[in-house]
């Protein structure tokens, strides 16, 4: 270490480049970065911790601290880093990396903290490529590759932030006594030329921000970096190989790397109270924390001596906390999940496990764990779009991680069952787990989140024993959370002008009606374009009086913002009626499909796949031709939107339209271009699944429909291929007969259905009883 590397200061020009450049690598690469704090940690924290897996991510906290607060930071780097004068040494000084070996290294970083830079400190001292954080027993240990062997974690941010709060403490003291020979000293020594600003300084808080860096998924596939690196570098190291694979993949294929601080540690609290009367005694003569921390030789002063170890015994107090937060902190995905129902279940010799099975199990640690507080979930994990399929073995997220598990040979999908590969089980070399058992490394990374365990184990003996009705009430509420997800997605400040002219003051959520005592037959009760389930709330209420449990769905982009609805795809809507009818079979046995409108389309659509135990469907003013003849030129103007969106900054020429609704309190009164363009794709796939349905079927059309051409209805009736069909027409010309009631369509709905569920009341019950029941359902 040279005497100008000690010296050197942050050069305020190169490190803002470096900003720059940092922004500008961060569009082109494919990691996502993200940072999550709520508490102030950015603007209050001093000495920032990170958990370290990948060599790229100790150049990034420093950046995004930076772009946040406008602070500069130090960061600790390793030695082999820095030559005596090349130009690798002289970039990393200049943007404030300090070597771990720096002579005054804890003195020199507390002086600069003083000055007002953040330091940022990866505790672990290198790389924990197996994410193997604890022993056996619980205690906070990692891998040393130097000693080859376990040991603690390094105290040095601790002994730091303790310091710190020391030299603060000298300070404080030094104004209350009026010391001016000693503020003069301080002055000089930190390079104040204010009083008022280094007493400010002293009156800071010192404090820790523990946090911990998340990455996922992590891919064990070649990539370019690697690859070419090879070409160019034959008899690379296996270490090189391997890290080239691993960050490369993380680099270059579209990778989520989520860093989230946590709560901020004040190292005043360390301290007993005890101390103070001696770092009173000792500040008049202090000149420099040097002298405090040095360990060579015995100080000949018995205070100083017990400052000093109290110093280091609370710092391995301090590191144990900051460190157990650092772990706490992890952002917990479905991978994390999915590897601690493998390993619990070989714990239990278990070899393979029921496809069926595993999906309902990790399934059920999903629905857990989003109700664990204070734990850090993917928003994967949030998102009911993303993982809510997974009973039923559709999610991108659970591929991705089979398929890394068959590429490194861990698990085979043998016809209805995962099979164990003893690989599992296996050792492997620490340079070469994340290339061998990527399981075991999402597993060991997950482990230390507080209840998470026992949390799967949970799961997993639950799992066997979950009825309809529970995984019904699982199924409702992902559809709860996710009208709660697209609302805040769709809520940011580019879309604020458009979600402004909304006039919709009703709840868009999709509802549940569950009468004490059902009938055997439930209802899907599905809405209509740019509505929500408000649109057939009085309807479902009337039902329910009557004893049928209903489900009213949210059609996807709807009841949240035209921006969402811009977004969706007609089988986007088909789904929300298809998880609808699942979350219903948990409840009945035997369905009907009831739709107004485009609703009445997609029930149409969700009748031609004939699935198990469907009774009949209900279509109320179903579109198969438009009243408005504008709609022929919708996908001229949808191709063209399309194309304009290829250009920065644009939307389109016409991405929405005012809509003139009958019920603004229901309905967009702002209408996406793109989903006229959906709704047409809709028909035309209606037209041709028509034949495909042959359950009983009950059409409904207001004969002056302002929207719907009323001869549709009869288009739907000549194609269906139900043997028990029939057409209601109403005397109307409006559009909204089902919401309105008009011409009792309600009731004519209602008597179908009391025809229909007449047909699943058991026969063997006595006819008095079940005149009582017809009463009861009256009343």
């Amino acid at each position: 270490m040279t005497d100008r590397q000690d010296e050197v200061k942050i050069n305020i020009s190169t490190y803002e480049w470096s900003v720059r450049l940092f922004s500008t690598l961060k569009r082109l690469l494919s990691v996502n970065i993200k940072m999550h704090h709520d508490k102030g940690q950015v603007a209050q924290g001093e000495i920032f911790l990170f958990n370290h897996f990948a060599r790229f991510e100790t150049f990034i906290p420093q950046y995004l601290i930076y772009q946040e607060s406008g602070a500069f930071c130090r960061s600790v780097a390793a030695s082999e880093f820095f030559g005596d004068d090349d130009a690798l040494t002289n970039y990393l000084l200049s943007v404030g990396a300090v070597p771990h070996n720096h002579p005054r290294l804890i003195a020199y970083l507390a002086e600069e903290i003083l000055r007002g830079r953040k330091v940022i400190i990866f505790p672990e001292g290198g790389m924990v490529k197996d994410r193997r954080s604890q022993d056996r027993r619980g205690r906070y240990s990692i891998y040393s590759r130097t000693a080859l062997e376990r040991r603690k974690h390094h105290t040095g941010a601790a002994v730091l932030s303790l310091a710190v709060d020391l030299l603060k403490q000298s300070i404080q003291l030094a104004f209350e006594q009026n010391d001016q020979c000693q503020i003069d000293h301080w002055m000089s020594k930190l390079e104040f030329d204010n009083t008022e600003l280094l007493q400010k300084a002293a009156n800071r808080p010192s404090t820790i921000v523990p946090a911990n860096i998340t990455f996922y998924p992590m891919r064990v596939s070649d990539n370019l970096l690697h690859s070419g690196f090879e070409l160019m570098n034959r008899g690379i190291s296996r270490r090189l190989s391997e890290e080239l694979l691993i960050e490369g993949n993380i680099l270059l294929k579209n990778t989520d790397m989520d860093i989230h601080l946590g709560d901020i540690l004040d190292s005043n609290d360390y301290w007993s109270w005890w101390v103070k009367p001696i770092v009173k005694q000792l500040a008049p003569e202090m000149k420099s924390l040097d002298e405090l921390l040095q360990h060579e030789t015995p100080h000949p002063s018995l205070k100083h001596r017990l400052l000093t170890s109290r110093l280091r015994q609370n710092a391995l107090r301090l590191r144990n906390d900051y460190m157990q937060a650092i772990y706490s902190e992890v952002t917990i995905n479905l991978s994390h999940l999915a590897s601690l129902i493998i390993y619990q279940l070989l714990e239990k010799n278990q070899t393979a496990v029921n496809t069926e099975l595993f999906h309902r199990t990790l399934y059920l640690a999903v629905k857990s764990v989003q109700k664990i507080p204070n734990v850090n979930l993917h928003r994967s994990l949030r998102d009911a779009g993303c993982y809510g399929e997974l009973t039923i073995g559709l999610c991108a997220g659970l591929d991705q991680f089979f398929l890394t598990a068959a590429q490194l040979e861990l698990i085979e999908h043998e016809g209805d069952r995962y099979l164990f590969m003893p690989k599992l089980c296996q050792d492997h070399e620490f340079d070469q787990i994340r290339l061998e058992n990527m399981i075991e490394v999402y597993a060991n990374e997950a482990r230390p989140v507080a209840g998470l365990t026992q949390l799967i184990s949970h799961a997993i003996s639950q799992a066997k024993l979950l009825t309809p009705r529970q995984m019904a009430s699982h199924l409702f509420d992902d559809e709860l959370q996710a009208y709660h997800w697209d609302k805040a997605l769709f809520s940011k400040p580019r879309h604020q002008e458009i979600n402004d002219k909304e006039t919709a003051t009703q709840s868009g959520e999709p509802f549940l009606v569950l009468p004490e005592k059902p009938h055997p037959l439930g209802i899907v009760l599905v809405h209509g374009f740019l509505a929500s389930p408000a649109e057939v709330h009085g309807f479902a209420e009337k039902l329910g009086h009557l004893g049928f449990a209903v489900i009213a769905p949210r059609l996807k982009g709807h009841g949240t913002s035209p921006w969402d609805l811009r977004e969706r795809s007609w089988k986007d809507w088909l789904s929300s009626v298809q998880r609808a009818y699942r979350i219903m079979q948990g409840y009945c046995d035997d369905i009907c499909l009831v739709g107004f409108s485009t609703g009445g389309a997609l029930s149409l659509l969700a009748a031609a796949e004939q699935p198990d135990g469907l009774a009949g469907v209900i279509s109320i003013s179903t579109p198969i031709k438009f009243q408005n003849k504008n709609m022929m030129f919708v996908p001229l103007v949808h191709h063209a939107n399309k194309l304009m969106r290829w250009l920065p900054s644009y939307e389109g020429i016409m991405p929405f339209r005012p809509n003139n609704t009958e019920h603004p309190d229901i309905n967009y009164s702002t209408m996406p271009l793109h989903s006229l363009f959906e709704l047409r794709l809709m028909v035309n796939q209606l037209t041709k699944r028509l034949q495909d349905i042959h359950c009983p079927a009950l059409l409904l059309q207001g004969d002056q429909d302002p929207v719907v051409v009323p001869d549709s209805v009869n288009r739907v009736f000549d194609k269906i291929s139900s043997r028990e069909k029939i057409i209601e027409m109403i005397q109307t010309n409006r559009h909204g007969i089902l919401n309105e009631n008009i011409g009792n369509t309600q009731g004519i709905i209602i008597q179908y259905l009391k025809g229909l569920n007449s047909r699943f009341i058991r026969t063997d019950i006595p006819q008095e009883s079940n005149e009582l029941l017809e009463q009861k359902q009256v009343v």
